[in-house]
């Protein structure tokens, strides 16, 4: 029998579009209505996944990018996450929900207590997904745009403040005694006076205490400030890296030695590896599919830069495709993570576009680790080795549409469950308990 592992779900293309430019789209959901996501996060409730995580990009961009941002909605528009939250709640019972919140947007404050109401409201199922991006801070009426590691200063600020208020309520502050009419003592509440860097703002919260655990904290960060974010605050680090075991080994050791050295243990941050798999009905086919992707047509090409330009805020499709990238065009707010991810192991300064971009249409065969594409029993055989390799999960990535997630669950849960890997069902107690329970 396999050791269990967690599952999540990476909503990759926000609280937006979903089904657009694919057939699914003719399922007739309208994806500003909440019945897709309902119907979608049910599905994976039922196969025992942890988690959900919505990502987010506030920002339309760059005046440069707008247009090829929206164009194919690769990059908006999008609702904000917290608010689909609620819906996805009542449409569930033990699916721990985790939009992506920018420190930049909400102050320490109305972000405390926001999310308090939430982790109540929910059976203590939230979970935060905090990142920096600092390209929107135009849109929030806050400092001009900070660099990279100064962002990260912000969030842990930021963090420490939000958490400082949860926690102003001391044990014993909430009485609830109707023979002496008296709900709460006052005298055991923290007055809470932050004077920041970033912030300034007075506790206590007017919110209760929490009973089953403060909201799951989760980070993406990929460079050395991030993972040091990670190791000091987050409870699930969603990675990105290959999936070979030395890469493996080497992320999940950078993840812990940052854990230690914020006084934690390697056992306090759950380690989820993003997978966005393509899976088919035979291996024949897989085949087929790997081989037709080795030679890329232009239309491909065009496509895949107008992707990485919305990620990158870059407008690649007005560059020579024969002629390398300079470094230089990417602004200071571009993810770091983001650049690294088109440039892959290739030279920047000596490589052509055309060739970043046709490595990202290139598949390889989940069967031999060169990629993605393959049979669920393949997916499955992938899993259960990242396991051995001392894993603690893995997110699936794309779309959350029902036929997306059928299409990749409907064979693959019973495979993972018969190997002892997925759980039958997830525990009471909200998402904490359920990232504890093994």
């Amino acid at each position: 029998m396999s050791r269990p592992q967690h599952f999540g779900w990476f909503l990759a293309r926000g609280f937006g579009p979903h089904g657009w430019g694919s057939p699914s789209l003719d399922w007739g959901y309208r994806w500003t209505e909440p019945r897709l996501y309902q119907e979608s996060a049910r599905l994976l409730e039922q196969a025992g996944f942890d988690l959900l995580i919505i990502e987010d990009a506030p920002s339309l961009g760059s005046a440069e990018t707008i247009d090829l941002r929206v164009r194919h909605a690769f990059g908006g528009p999008k609702h904000d996450p917290l608010l689909l939250a609620p819906y996805l709640f009542a449409a569930t019972e033990r699916l721990g929900v985790v939009p992506t919140v920018n420190p930049a947007a909400v102050l320490p404050y109305t972000a405390a207590r926001q999310f308090a109401s939430l982790q109540h409201l929910s059976g203590h199922r939230l979970g935060l997904n905090v990142v920096t991006d600092t390209g929107s801070a135009r849109h929030f009426g806050t400092a001009p745009a900070l660099g990279h590691d100064a962002a990260y200063d912000r969030a842990e600020e930021w963090l420490a403040g939000v958490r400082a208020l949860w926690r102003s309520w001391d044990e014993g502050a909430l009485v609830e005694d109707r023979s002496d009419d008296r709900y709460a003592d006052g005298s055991r509440m923290r007055p809470v006076a932050h004077r920041g860097e970033y912030f300034s703002f007075d506790g206590p919260l007017n919110a209760l205490p929490f009973t089953d655990g403060e909201p799951v904290i989760v980070s993406p960060g990929g460079s050395g400030r991030g993972l040091g974010f990670a190791g000091a605050n987050s409870d699930v680090q969603l990675a990105l890296a290959p999936l070979d075991e030395a890469s493996i080994r080497a992320y999940r050791g950078r993840i812990h030695d940052a854990a230690v050295a914020a006084g934690r243990r390697p056992s306090d941050i759950t380690i989820l590896f993003a997978i966005q798999p393509v899976l088919v009905g035979s291996a024949e086919e897989a085949d087929r599919l790997v081989a037709r992707s080795l030679d890329p047509d232009d239309e491909t090409i065009r496509t895949i830069a107008r992707r990485q330009s919305s990620d990158l805020e870059t407008d690649l499709t007005a560059l020579d495709p024969d002629a390398p990238l300079d470094p230089a065009i990417f602004a200071d707010h571009v993810s770091h993570g983001s650049i690294r991810r088109l440039v892959g192991d290739h030279d920047i300064a000596t490589t052509p576009l055309r060739t970043l971009l046709a490595a990202h249409a290139r598949l390889g065969r989940l069967s031999d680790g060169s990629g993605f594409v393959g049979t669920a029993a393949e997916l499955a055989d992938r899993i259960e080795e990242l396991g051995t390799w001392g894993n603690d999960g893995v997110l699936l990535w794309g779309d959350l549409h029902p036929v997306s997630v059928h299409r990749t669950l409907d064979e693959l849960v019973p495979i993972l469950r018969r190997r002892g890997i997925l759980r039958d069902e997830l525990v009471p107690g909200g998402l904490g308990a359920n990232l504890r329970a093994f």
